[in-house]
């Protein structure tokens, strides 16, 4: 559902109706059916919608109508946001549904302040947890489009604190992680990546920092040694036009507006923002919640629906993959 006061209800809606034409997978939405119903009116939409008790019963229905899978939190307040983001991952995480497709949040309503997460990866993390066991999975966050899949290192934290966060294991981990998931999810048998450095043209040999020299090359030394095709670290001002993007599958950024300026520039309205590194697939949007656009009509649902492709994508190559097991 996302924040029921932002634009989440309204693509989820003009993705449902917009399903045949664009030949969607079908979907079930986990939110408030007041909350639904109110937008739906909102937006001038004549939008039938199906009460269904589990997400097997979604296929069935969606032809004719949005399958909800109704909450009993109530979507005013933050524990419905919450209350949508457990059930559904509850459900895809037991493999009762393909991929998660969750929409935008934010952490300023009441309900989230028992919540210590700066979004929604480090929460899908702790969930993955909750309903598989075994160790706490480290979720990777990748933007994806169709001219460009980048990986930020560090996520949501301070510039100051980059230079102390960013350590060798935890680059190798992302890396690794990263060399993973485009194998599998992104059928690319033998990836290329391409490593961004820290500073200024990758710290010109030590002349501007030496956590390109001392951190990030060491680590990418050791991946080739290990077989995998990684190039860096780049100088980050060279590395996202159009020749340089064809030499690499995945680019791995070392903080969050490294790699987010780009894809932003060159995809705004259709970005997806995948999480690499959980026990199932979950995708969003690559925008916020835009509450000044809820219920007006204006909102696009392309990145909406770019996300539910990709999920359908790689949820189906889990699974098959799976099968053959």
């Amino acid at each position: 559902m996302g924040d029921p006061d932002g634009i989440g209800l309204d693509i989820t809606l003009s993705a449902w109706f917009a399903r045949r034409t664009l030949g969607l997978p079908p979907f079930a939405l986990y939110a408030d059916v007041d909350a639904v119903r109110a937008r739906a009116q909102a937006l001038r939409l004549d939008a039938p919608l199906s009460v269904i008790e589990a997400p097997e019963d979604a296929a069935g229905v969606f032809p004719r109508a949005l399958p909800v899978i109704a909450l009993d939190a109530h979507a005013k307040n933050g524990t419905g946001t919450i209350a949508s983001i457990e059930r559904a991952t509850e459900h895809v995480a037991r493999g009762r549904a393909l991929a998660l497709v969750t929409n935008p949040i934010t952490k300023s309503k009441p309900g989230f302040e028992r919540l210590p997460y700066p979004g929604h990866t480090e929460f899908l993390a702790d969930l993955a947890q909750r309903f598989l066991g075994g160790p706490r999975p480290h979720p990777v966050m990748m933007l994806a489009c169709d001219l460009l899949r980048v990986v930020p290192v560090t996520v949501h934290i301070p510039i100051a604190r980059v230079p102390q966060a960013l350590t060798a294991d935890l680059l190798r981990r992302t890396l690794e992680i990263t060399h993973r998931s485009l194998v599998t999810d992104f059928a690319i048998a033998s990836p290329r990546i391409a490593v961004a450095g820290l500073n200024p043209h990758a710290g010109e040999q030590g002349l501007i920092g030496r956590e390109d020299m001392d951190v990030i090359a060491p680590v990418i030394a050791e991946a080739r040694s290990r077989g995998m095709e990684v190039a860096g670290p780049l100088s980050a001002d060279t590395m996202f036009h159009t020749e340089a993007r064809a030499n690499y599958d995945a680019a791995l950024a070392m903080y969050h507006d490294q790699a987010l300026i780009p894809i932003k520039t060159l995809a705004f309205d259709s970005g997806v923002n995948v999480t690499l590194g959980l026990p199932f697939v979950r995708t969003s949007p690559d925008h916020g919640t835009a509450f000044a656009l809820a219920g007006t009509g204006k909102a696009r649902p392309d990145s909406f629906i770019a996300a539910l492709r990709l999920a359908h994508t790689m949820g189906e190559r889990r699974f098959r993959a799976r099968a053959r097991s």
